[in-house]
């Protein structure tokens, strides 16, 4: 352990490649204490006086937030060391990145479903909670099975790299979000008012309770927070091991979400090679796990540091962005697509949120 850190936060006997930080248990409560109350405030205010979020508020609860990140990595380097400070905002910079695809995904959503403005801040709070909840159990889960089995490095490199490539070949694509079997299902057992009836989830009219569109919308933002919890665990694990450091990267990365929602919206369609870029890092986060767990078997074998890996994704995200930015003010008329994981004759280009391919 670095000589920074005091003796609350001392190194765990263990071999291999399994978590070598130790916090107490009373660490961890404060910090699930301090992301619940921000998690509560936020859900207080979307739910207090519902209305279209402007630039202005977005932009100010976006600073506050990414603020907060910030201000807890400064304070955890110098708690616990710089190199677990450099894993915790390498960490954050990788699920930052999947949260902003994450986002189109919520806009094709809201479009979909003609969700009203004065709804959507709701709706996203508590998709938000979701998507940590869901990413706190498969935290759980990874951290265990990488804890008592070592080839597990290896397969959660083979599912980043595997889903990177089909991110890639779909990158043209939106997913077909009324075609959710999720959603199928649940308008098959729910009935399912016209209106969104001043943004309830469920009303009772004849005596028989029926579901808004906004919990049909609900229903499909969780069927895909499942499916960005699957893909963002492996991705932060692969760098770092620590439990503790994978969930509050998470949860930091999330907690700014609602306000960058509202703060971005209008300028996601012109990120136009986001998804090329998030394919990118991707897979070359599996190829640092793949080296990892071989590395165990056979030392010879290289490992990427920490630092590269921060320059590197650093460098695709700045080019994707600069790249996004040049091409569209080139040819105005390119839009972006969140991407798929199958092929979506439907979600294709010039189908989705705006005409031309964007790539």
């Amino acid at each position: 352990m670095p000589s920074l850190a005091p003796a609350a936060v001392r190194l765990a006997e263990s071999s291999g490649s399994g978590p070598t930080l130790d916090i107490p248990i009373q660490v961890w409560a404060l910090t699930l204490g301090v992301i619940v109350a921000l998690f509560a405030v936020d859900l207080a205010i979307s739910g207090r006086n519902p209305h279209a979020v402007g630039f202005k508020e977005a932009a100010g609860w976006s600073v506050v937030y990414i603020s907060v990140a910030i201000v807890f990595g400064l304070v955890f380097a110098q708690w616990a060391g710089s190199p677990y400070g450099a894993e915790y905002f390498a960490g954050y910079i990788v699920e930052k990145t999947l949260s902003i695809d994450n986002l189109f995904v919520f806009v094709i959503i809201m479009s979909a479903f003609a969700v009203p403005a004065e709804h959507r801040h709701k709706l996203l709070t508590l998709g938000i909670a979701l998507a940590l909840v869901l990413r706190a159990i498969f935290i759980a889960i990874g951290a265990t099975l990488l804890a008592y089995f070592s080839f597990m490095f290896l397969a959660f490199g083979v599912i980043l790299i595997v889903t990177g490539i089909k991110l890639y070949q779909h990158r043209d694509q939106d997913p077909d979000v009324q075609d959710n079997a999720l959603v199928r299902a649940t308008k098959r057992r729910i009935p399912v008012t016209e209106d969104y009836r001043e943004g309830h989830f469920f009303v009772r009219e004849n005596g028989v309770r029926m579901a808004t569109p906004l919990f049909i919308a609900f229903v499909a933002i969780a069927s895909t927070d499942i499916l960005f919890a699957l893909d963002s665990i492996p991705a932060v694990y692969g760098v770092t091991n620590e439990p503790y450091i994978v969930f509050v990267a998470n949860a930091f990365a999330l907690l700014g979400l609602r306000a960058l929602f509202f703060l971005v919206d209008g300028l996601l369609d012109r990120l136009i090679y986001l998804s090329t870029g998030l394919a990118l890092i991707l897979v070359f986060i599996g190829i640092k796990l793949s080296l990892h767990w071989a590395h165990g078997i056979w030392p010879s074998v290289p490992e990427i540091s920490i630092v590269f890996s921060l320059v590197f994704i650093a460098v695709v995200l700045t080019v994707t962005t600069v790249a996004s930015i040049v091409a569209v003010r080139r040819d105005p008329s390119k839009r972006a697509h969140a991407g798929s994981f199958t092929d979506n004759v439907e979600g294709r280009a010039g189908t989705g949120r705006g005409e031309g391919s964007g790539r």
